[in-house]
């Protein structure tokens, strides 16, 4: 009996002994993370656990190291590199013929006779690009006078004045304002005034000047073309003026203020087009560009490096700011051909006559006149001479309209050519009488 009592109480020790260990095991597995908390060591470094084992794995976290990046940028390289390559091997080409159309590309012969070709691209400044094709095309015009005359654009001391030109043909044509070489001349002549002299310096030869003959000139358009000895000159490309747009970008190449400054440049917009100039038919470029005395003759241009007007500060007003005016090349282009091949304008209708400005239409109705224009003068053998027109005549129709102003009658003369026969009314001797008028050919040599 006492050996089973004390193989029951053995037992119940072992079973009490074996709930003591099992109960410590469990406190362990309870709380995992405590010694991680407190230590921060790792788990493993915890007791063996008895019944449990954690099987998770704690994902490791990427690193980036200096390897991969290197690795990433060649990568990256090689791709972009093989991109570029591809657009100039197959996308450029095709775009190239519709770039060209945007863009200025021109072959220009120097003065020693080597080819240059100037592109305009992309890759700079357009206004740079310009500067460079035709900076070389712009020259200074010196206008030496044995007088220093009152009306003269551009004084920088007693008898001198300083203008700008283009050359417009690689053989020494050059096309300028009228009112920059009128100084030298004689009064309503192509003679040079005792004394005078017209010369041109060319933007890389300053040191050097080239003695300039007058080809032809036209007081109504404000052009004239000058010619000088050489072959091989940088001569300008030309544009189409009936393809501008307002608002598009305009630049002025000339020569402010004279030599000093000459090739200077500025930029802007073409402000606007067809704007009338007073008392005449020529309608002109409107710029907000920069045009001072002494730009007279030179460059308008466009995006393309073109030269799309001339330059006129004469009738820019002083009053205002960004109110610059150009002639049209297209207008150019064809009275300076006019003047190289004939030395006049040719096909423009002459009536020959001369109208007293004082007579309007107050001191026609104040003296009880009929409105219109008093003839002061008749030029002899002229269309007007031969049809039998007198001084003191009042022209009151032409062509079977009334004509009230100068203007009138220009406008309508200037629809006729040379040769045609058109019929004209004027006020004589208190009634009025009809003539028939065959129109000649304006010739201002």
């Amino acid at each position: 009996m006492e050996d089973n009592e004390l193989k029951t109480s053995e037992k119940k020790n072992e079973i009490a002994e074996d709930a003591k260990i099992q109960n410590e095991n469990e406190n362990v597995i309870e709380n995992p993370c405590s010694e991680v908390l407190q230590t921060g060591e790792s788990l493993h470094n915890s007791k063996p656990q008895a019944y449990y084992v954690e099987n998770y794995k704690k994902p490791k976290e990427k690193k980036t190291g200096l390897f991969h990046l290197i690795l990433v940028g060649i990568i990256s390289a090689i791709i972009g590199g093989g991109v570029v390559a591809a657009a100039f091997l197959f996308v450029a080409p095709a775009l190239i013929p519709s770039i060209s159309g945007v863009i200025g590309n021109k072959a220009v012969q120097s003065s020693n006779g080597v080819d240059r070709i100037v592109k305009i691209t992309n890759s700079e400044s357009p206004v740079t690009a310009i500067a460079e094709k035709l900076g070389p095309s712009i020259v200074g015009i010196k206008v030496t006078t044995a007088s220093n005359p009152q009306d003269f654009f551009f004084d920088i001391g007693p008898g001198v004045g300083e203008g700008s030109g283009i050359i417009i043909r690689e053989d020494g044509y050059i096309v300028t304002n009228n009112h920059v070489i009128t100084g030298a001349l004689v009064a309503n002549s192509y003679k040079l005034a005792e004394g005078a002299k017209i010369e041109v310096i060319l933007p890389n030869q300053k040191d050097k000047t080239y003695v300039a003959t007058l080809v032809g000139r036209d007081e109504k358009t404000d052009i004239a073309v000058l010619k000088i000895d050489g072959k091989g000159f940088p001569a300008a490309e030309l544009g189409n003026s009936d393809e501008l747009k307002q608002g598009e970008l305009a630049v002025a190449i000339g020569n402010p203020g004279g030599m000093d400054y000459m090739g200077s440049v500025t930029a802007g917009i073409i402000s606007g087009l067809n704007r009338p100039l007073q008392d005449t038919t020529l309608t002109l470029i409107q710029t907000d560009a920069a045009i001072n005395p002494g730009n007279s003759g030179g460059a308008l241009c466009n995006s393309k490096g073109q030269v799309i007007g001339i330059n006129t500060a004469k009738i820019a007003s002083t009053g205002y700011e960004g109110l610059g005016f150009a002639i049209p090349i297209n207008k150019v282009k064809e009275i300076s051909k006019s003047l190289i091949d004939y030395k006049y304008v040719k096909g423009r209708p002459n009536l020959g006559v001369y109208i007293d400005p004082r007579y309007d239409e107050d001191y026609a109705k104040q003296h009880k006149y009929p409105v219109g224009l008093l003839v002061s003068d008749v030029v002899p053998l002229s269309a007007a001479y031969k049809a039998g027109v007198k001084v003191g005549d009042i022209i009151t129709s032409f062509d079977g309209k009334k004509v009230t102003v100068f203007k009138d009658l220009e406008d309508q003369k200037n629809t006729h050519k040379p040769g045609d026969e058109v019929t004209m009314e004027v006020f004589r001797d208190d009634k009025t009488i009809t003539l028939k008028v065959i129109l000649g050919e304006e010739n201002n040599q």
